[in-house]
């Protein structure tokens, strides 16, 4: 995928939205019908990926949080809590960025386009540092799971397993050691 003759663009109130398909109903309504309102009312940002004719993608994000408290430390996330996590006073929590949706148009899927935007939020956050923000999480759906462990998120916690939606999450430190 070329975007070369795409911008990317924060979503106003004003801005008339371009065609968009990703072949999920819950997607889509969330962009046509949900985004503009959970702006308004502060609760998450989006961003669109457009050509002159039509929306490639778009991503939603909202502040977030890892809770020691409510996170079982076991595995991984016990690895990370007790060995690379900052030395000195242990927080209960952890600040983060959430990507609440994302959205690739069905004629841009399997093209990288989805990886493009995740690799873009995650080298955005590190790179503007507006505020402290050690990671990048998701509530990915099951069908979506392999595209998150590809792109080097892990899971907090076998506990959601059986869910329709696992919590995962990609440590922003990572990218200083690529």
């Amino acid at each position: 995928m070329d975007f070369s003759t795409c911008k990317m663009i924060r979503l106003t109130q004003d801005l008339q939205l371009k065609p968009f398909d990703c072949g999920r109903e819950d997607v889509n309504s969330y962009l046509f019908d949900g985004a503009k309102s959970y702006d308004k009312q502060l609760l998450s940002v989006t961003y669109l990926i457009e050509n002159a004719d039509e929306t490639i993608a778009f991503v939603a994000l909202t502040n977030d949080r890892i809770t020691l408290e409510s996170t079982p430390i076991t595995g991984r996330w016990k690895k990370y809590f007790f060995e690379y996590l900052p030395i000195g006073k242990k927080y209960i929590s952890y600040p983060a960025v959430k990507m609440v949706q994302l959205g690739v148009s069905k004629y841009y899927q399997n093209q990288q386009v989805g990886t493009a935007v995740v690799d873009f939020v995650k080298r955005w956050l590190m790179t503007n540092r507006f505020t402290g923000c050690r990671f990048l999480t998701v509530e990915g759906i099951k069908e979506s799971l392999p595209f998150y462990e590809k792109n080097g998120f892990y899971y907090i916690t076998n506990d959601d397993v059986d869910s329709d939606a696992r919590i995962m999450y990609y440590d922003l430190k990572r990218l200083e050691e690529l």
